[in-house]
């Protein structure tokens, strides 16, 4: 009985563990939208060829970037998105401890 019982709990773990994740999955999805929506309204009407251009030089900028260069500013990113992620779990864990008191 004792494994069927873990078995049983670990399941219905990743089944909650899911529906958290498609719960945070629609609300990025709706904020990705909304900010896209923004983002045209803002430049409805505008000539965007100066961002545009500005995008082409970066894209351009980038695809000739060295392969040293390139993984220097990656590594860059996932610093700052641990960080980012490390800040978010000592939050929490400030909220639990909060929440026990």
């Amino acid at each position: 009985m004792g494994i069927i019982s873990f078995f049983r709990n670990a399941f219905a773990d990743m089944r909650a563990s899911a529906k958290a994740q498609h719960e945070v999955d629609k609300a990025e999805f709706a904020a990705v939208k909304a900010e896209s929506k923004a983002s045209f309204e803002e430049n409805r009407g505008r000539n965007t060829y100066r961002k545009a251009k500005a995008d082409a030089k970066k894209h351009w900028d980038d695809a000739h970037m060295s392969p040293s260069e390139r993984a220097a500013r990656e590594q860059e990113a996932r610093d700052a998105r641990i960080a980012e992620a490390q800040a978010r779990v000592e939050q929490a864990n400030a909220r639990c401890d909060a929440a026990k008191k």
